[in-house]
């Protein structure tokens, strides 16, 4: 029997319909431990360390100057990062000014904020792609506070952070980490936005602290949707399976007008599964979420996967952009792999997952400043607007409003 299934529009509804997360009852999980957090510093870090992570600790805070990285590993980052930084750079908003004719000068001023803390999982796959994508964008912003948590960091998470020049990593995960990073400790600062991925629970105290401290998105399962007419099926497949591979709740369909194209896509499916080191979670992410469905037109294809506003978007033709609406992160051609950018094409692969897409794309440097507005009248640009505001002032009932333009008018 093949692991890929072959749907129909009818019964792909369930695709589109993802099942809720299961946040609730992370929630409840984590609530005591974001609280004993807040209440006990590093001492209940410490703890946590020993009872989740298997650690026995004196300190979270780690030391990472010595850590230098093989020739090869160095190529890789300084390919990545050049890239990520250049794209982050090209993202950065910028300050603007205007003069009007009737005495108004406005403008907005870019500020980045203090500080920030990037969450890099380090569980069954260890990712220094994700200190790259969420720190080099902390740094084009002008974050002077970089601060980086990772419960298991590898010699190359850590071979990273010492390249990039990170001074404050510290060996703590789930949500304890990020309840360090909002409340502060003894040795962890408290920082204004956590970013980067994690598991449910990682996600479920993200949720539970915004507002206390910003965040990105609240991350599930990842995914990714192909629209694909005609392709090679061999390279549609492995890129299913290179999601796949990510967890066994991940998700990749497959859209195509091709009952053929799906069928071969199916048989190589199966055949590349085989030999593949991580087929056991992959085989199951296939058959459990995934899936090729046969639309009956490209405009169809655009219809569902706008209704399923994925993470990642790989379009084989480059005609359909233009109805794309929702989207984390779009992938153009049948040479552009979602792989690469996970890696080294330059946009971020923090990107938001089940439906979230339909608000925001991915992280970028802006994430990483405040845009200010700003606004100075001449006294004529007052005299102008003050019918306006008095009016609109009395109408709401504030008149020490109105007054505090009159007041100016009189003198």
């Amino acid at each position: 029997m093949a692991t890929l299934r072959i749907l129909d529009v009818a019964g792909a509804q369930q695709l589109i319909q993802r099942p809720k997360a299961r946040l609730a009852e992370a929630e409840r999980v984590v609530a005591p431990i974001l609280e004993d957090v807040q209440r006990r510093g590093d001492a209940a870090l410490i703890d946590y360390a020993r009872r989740f992570d298997g650690l026995e600790l004196e300190e979270v805070r780690m030391t990472v100057s010595n850590c230098r990285p093989s020739a090869e590993f160095l190529k890789a980052l300084e390919v990545a990062a050049r890239n990520i930084r250049a794209f982050a750079e090209l993202q950065m908003p910028e300050e603007k000014w205007v003069e009007t004719g009737d005495g108004r000068r406005l403008g907005q001023i870019v500020r980045p904020l203090e500080s920030m803390g990037a969450y890099i999982p380090a569980g069954r796959y260890p990712l220094p792609s994700t200190l790259l994508m969420t720190v080099i964008p902390a740094q084009v912003a002008g974050v002077r506070n970089i601060c980086v948590a990772s419960p298991h960091p590898s010699a190359e998470i850590l071979s990273a952070a010492s390249w990039l020049g990170v001074k404050n990593l510290f060996r703590m995960g789930g949500a304890q980490a990020i309840a360090a990073f909002a409340f502060g400790t003894e040795s962890v600062p408290r920082v204004d936005r956590i970013v980067g991925p994690g598991n449910i629970y990682v996600a479920a105290a993200k949720k539970l602290l915004a507002g206390e401290v910003g965040i990105d998105f609240i991350a599930g399962p990842t995914e990714i949707v192909i629209i694909a007419e005609e392709g090679n099926p061999s390279w549609i497949a492995a890129d299913m399976l290179a999601q796949a591979e990510h967890d066994t709740e991940a998700s990749a369909i497959l859209l195509t007008t091709s009952r053929a194209l799906a069928e071969q896509v199916v048989l190589e499916v199966d055949r590349r599964l085989e030999g593949l080191p991580t087929a056991m979670v992959a085989r199951e992410s296939i058959r459990a979420n995934s899936a090729a469905v046969v639309v009956a037109s490209a405009e169809e294809a655009v219809e569902l996967s706008n209704r399923l506003a994925p993470e990642h978007l790989a379009l084989h033709d480059a005609r359909l952009l233009d109805r794309i609406q929702h989207a984390g992160s779009v992938f153009i051609g049948p040479t552009s792999p979602e792989a690469a950018g996970d890696y080294a094409s330059g946009p971020n692969h923090c990107l938001p997952t089940s439906g979230v897409a339909r608000l925001r794309g991915g992280l970028s440097a802006a994430d990483f400043v405040k845009i200010i507005s700003v606004q100075e009248l001449t006294p004529e640009g007052l005299s102008c607007l003050a019918p306006a505001i008095t009016t609109l002032a009395r109408a709401e009932g504030l008149e020490a409003h109105a007054r505090s333009v009159e007041v100016r008018l009189a003198n």
